[in-house]
């Protein structure tokens, strides 16, 4: 069994676009800007033997306004910037009532699956209340990076922080 971390896409390897205080997805890669810590922190993570995960609801793919091929190219590019290991997709939209859209843990139980990961020992980063509580319905440990939003958080994360960079050093004085 392997360690993990889980991480969101847009608000925590890539800034999402906040309109009107409501965060967005960037609809192609020209809109994909990655924070400075974001490179370190997943390089830190993974010298210190974690396997990196994005996980990522893109609700766009459902409604229409965006499409899969864009979602996927903009995934690629943060994948093979950032040297993660895998990349599990919602494209559904939360009528559809699917097992994988956050907060249900669906797409960490596949992965966790797929490639033999402990879940106990791994750890579910968000900027989104829906992060945490995927995260901690996988069994993970969860970081919440930034305040949400201003959404009412339903599932307290274990610990808050600024970005990656302190995610980072937090899971790794969790593993010491």
């Amino acid at each position: 069994m392997v360690k993990a971390v889980f991480l969101d896409r847009d608000g925590v390897l890539n800034d999402a676009l906040v309109r009107d205080g409501k965060p967005f997805s960037p609809m192609s890669i020209a809109e994909v800007t990655v924070p400075p810590d974001v490179p370190d922190a997943v390089a830190l993570l993974r010298r210190n033997g974690f396997r990196l995960i994005m996980v990522t609801n893109q609700p766009n793919i459902a409604r229409g306004t965006q499409s899969r091929e864009s979602v996927y190219a903009i995934n690629r590019h943060l994948q093979e910037r950032l040297g993660l290991d895998a990349a599990e997709v919602c494209g559904h939209d939360d009528v559809d009532n699917c097992d994988c859209r956050k907060p249900k843990p669906g797409m960490l139980l596949r992965a966790a699956k797929r490639d033999r990961i402990a879940l106990t020992e791994s750890f579910m980063v968000g900027d989104r209340w829906r992060d945490i509580e995927a995260g901690r319905r996988a069994g993970c440990r969860t970081i919440m990076i930034g305040h949400g939003y201003g959404e009412e958080i339903k599932s307290p994360p274990d610990v808050t922080v600024a970005g990656l960079g302190e995610a980072a050093n937090w899971i790794l004085a969790q593993t010491r």
